[in-house]
């Protein structure tokens, strides 16, 4: 069976904003694109299938007419939609499953001052197997380029660098390779950011030795350097752009999103089936990115 891009669509902005750009990822990848519809079941002691009625009428009228605009807009994109009842995070994170990507909306104003992530969102995050995108409400195509000569944002320009964040003590393959293979779609640069934390009992001493701290931030850019060696040889069109700090990586990656195309995280999968497991690097990225943030899970 083909994979598909598959989008999460409930009529809102936000999902209209990530239906198109799952569009135009579906095209870079020359994959088919799915649209699906949950409807929540309604609410009592017995939860039944809805019934035909005005919100159906609407549900299929919302499809088809996003449908019928994507098609228009990204007329070399294969397509196909669906509604399905249930709860939205299962059908969702269900649906992952036989996707090569999941995307879905997410509200906020963005940067520093508003949260992008609603309860579904972070439920699906935490527990889907494959890669899952979010995008901001208002999210545009030339917002992923760089602006026309004349400073004027521009679908026709080259794409902004795709932005990494990577723990370089712990490098894993399936995040990394998944931003590396953004950046060649792209035809642009990776920026790989890797911020580390000194051990406690190296603080007291650094007044007075500031070596010391030179000498781990050498060995953590190296770390950094080997992570992506193996990378580098694989996709050696790619540019990649490093940058090792000593402090949390969540500021850098935040202010930097502003001029990604994509952020690509990841997320430590976890075998305890109580809580949502997402690190707060991670978490914080998701809340407050301006670029796409595609979350990627691993072990």
């Amino acid at each position: 069976m083909t994979r598909t891009i598959t989008v999460g669509l409930d009529g809102s902005a936000e999902s209209r904003a990530a239906a198109e750009w799952a569009a135009r990822e579906a095209l870079l990848r020359g994959l088919p694109l799915r649209l699906l519809h949950v409807r929540r079941p309604a609410p009592g002691p017995a939860r039944e299938p809805s019934r035909p009625g005005d919100g159906t009428r609407w549900s299929d009228r919302m499809l088809r007419e996003t449908a019928e605009g994507l098609r228009l807009r990204h007329p070399g994109v294969g397509m196909s939609h669906e509604q399905t009842d249930g709860m939205p995070y299962e059908v969702l994170t269900e649906a992952a499953k036989d996707a090569e990507l999941l995307v879905l909306g997410s509200r906020g104003l963005g940067g520093i001052g508003g949260f992008l992530v609603g309860s579904v969102g972070l439920v699906v995050v935490a527990h889907a197997a494959q890669p899952v995108v979010l995008v901001r409400a208002g999210e545009q195509a030339a917002d992923e380029h760089e602006p026309d000569p004349a400073g004027i944002p521009s679908a026709a320009t080259g794409y902004r660098p795709v932005l990494l964040g990577l723990d370089a003590d712990r490098p894993d393959e399936p995040v990394i390779g998944f931003a590396f293979a953004e950046a060649a779609r792209r035809r642009t640069a990776l920026r790989a950011v890797h911020g580390w934390a000194l051990p406690p009992y190296y603080v007291y001493g650094l007044a007075a030795a500031p070596e010391a701290y030179h000498g781990i931030a050498r060995e953590e850019a190296e770390r950094l350097t080997q992570a992506l060696a193996p990378w580098r040889e694989k996709f050696p069109q790619v540019e990649v752009v490093e940058e090792s700090f000593g402090g949390s990586p969540s500021v850098r990656l935040v202010e930097a999103s502003a001029e990604s195309s994509l952020v690509v995280v990841g997320r430590r999968i976890r075998r305890n089936p109580l809580g949502v497991h997402i690190g707060s690097v991670t978490h914080a990225v998701m809340h407050h990115s301006a670029a796409p943030v595609a979350v990627v899970a691993h072990d």
